[in-house]
């Protein structure tokens, strides 16, 4: 699916750097023109205001000449050299590192790292931490009057680009972070959205079903009575009289049939009603799994007294079908399935008797998360990215459900346990 490739790209959306650049030129030659004509100060600000205009340049250029949406990674990473040598000019010509809005230049690089590839934020790390320390010991005094002149002592200067190297590496780390989450979380949601849309194109087919009943009526009953004009005159024919009474019998049952959906689209399925209740759905999920398994399973109702009828829902029944189908796939022989009520709860646990939730990713909390992978090697080859467990945990949850993941005492294998508030679960 395109979908997919286009949220794994490293892209800056254009508009939104367009903008932030604007906003960024239109402050820099405020601060030059205030400095040099309003307090008087002196400084080079005719160069300052040159590589100003260099960069309203390239930014009228990317706006108006570049036409993606989205701009690429190495256009985007060159664009942000760029904007980091400016502003390094800038201040070699405004004070170095004692000039107040030295902070500023790390921006680029941590706005970077949520959006393009670690390989391009590293690049621009390495090019800001250059440009500070070179603004540490070359750079022209900070404009100021002429009677007074700013000096502070060297181990408070050095000072200065070691605290913002440390906010600049403590923010680009979370930014990364946080940016490789929001795009392997964008990547499952789009998967989450494209399961959904063709479960509910199979719930739009009974819709269809009945419009195509409607429709096939007509042409259905011409050849009914064309075959019965058929009959009659060809009434002393043997042959083709066994031939035509079985059209007539197949015609009619066809007939019944479309009467039937035309009635009621899901009548041959009760799976598909709406006044159901969570062991219903679990047995026809169960019944559906050992059709095609030699797992034995086990469906336990005993203490399942409170039996909350619920309208049909397409996530919580994907939501409860994957976790039954992971139980099956990693279990050894069996997959017992308990159903049970208390006071305030309903409970739905799924155990089987395989190897249990890898301890790395259980003991980290990690379960339900897209996209994770355990250290052991022997689990590695088995397990998936757990984007099938992200998905159900995510529907279910959509739904109301608390979803918790632990290693079952008994069978030592994995045991997934979902939960509805009894309240929680009327309203669905």
């Amino acid at each position: 699916m395109r979908f997919v490739d286009n949220s794994e790209a490293y892209t800056l959306n254009r508009s939104t750097y367009v903008n932030l650049r604007w906003i960024a030129f239109i402050g820099q030659i405020f601060a030059i023109l205030t400095v040099q004509f309003i307090l008087n100060f002196e400084f080079n600000y005719i160069i300052c205001l040159c590589f100003v205009m260099i960069g309203i340049i390239t930014n009228i250029y990317l706006q108006f000449k570049i036409k993606d949406n989205q701009i690429s990674n190495n256009l985007s990473l060159g664009y942000l050299l760029y904007d980091i040598a400016q502003l390094g000019i800038l201040f070699f010509y405004t004070g170095g590192i004692t000039n107040p809005f030295i902070v500023l230049i790390i921006i680029p690089s941590i706005f970077s790292s949520q959006y393009l590839s670690i390989k391009s934020s590293v690049v621009l790390v390495l090019l800001t931490i250059v440009i500070l320390f070179f603004l540490t010991f070359f750079f022209y005094e900070l404009p100021h009057p002429s009677e007074l002149h700013f000096h502070v002592p060297n181990y408070y200067l050095y000072a200065i680009p070691v605290s913002i190297l440390i906010g600049l590496l403590f923010l680009v780390y979370f930014a990364v972070q946080f940016g490789e989450q929001n795009r392997k979380r964008k990547k499952a949601y789009d998967k989450i959205q494209e399961i959904m849309s063709k479960e509910n194109e199979l719930l739009s087919l009974g819709g269809q079903a009945a419009a195509a009943a409607h429709s096939l009526g007509t042409p259905l009953s011409t050849i009914l009575l064309t075959v019965k004009e058929l009959q009659k005159e060809y009434i002393n024919d043997e042959k083709l009289k066994k031939d035509l009474d079985l059209l007539v019998s197949q015609s009619n049952r066809c007939s019944d049939i479309l009467k039937k959906l035309s009635l009621n689209p899901n009548i041959n399925d009760e799976f598909l009603n709406t006044n159901l209740n969570l062991g219903d759905y679990v047995n026809e999920i169960v019944r559906s799994f050992e059709e095609i398994s030699e797992k034995n399973f086990y469906v336990n109702l005993e203490k399942f007294t409170n039996k909350i009828n619920i309208s049909k829902s397409t996530e919580i029944i994907y939501g409860l079908r994957n976790f039954i189908g992971n139980a099956n796939k990693f279990s050894k022989k069996e997959v017992n399935i308990f159903l049970f009520n208390t006071k305030n709860s309903t409970i739905v646990k799924i155990v089987d008797d395989g190897s249990g939730f890898p301890k790395d990713l259980i003991n980290k909390d990690k379960l339900g998360e897209p996209y994770i992978r355990t250290l052991n090697k022997l689990n590695n080859s088995k397990q998936g990215l757990g984007l099938g467990t992200f998905i159900g945990k995510t529907l279910l949850e959509k739904n109301f459900a608390l979803v918790r993941f632990q290693n079952s005492e008994a069978s030592k294998g994995a045991e997934v346990i979902i939960e509805w508030k009894n309240k929680d679960l009327q309203k669905i």
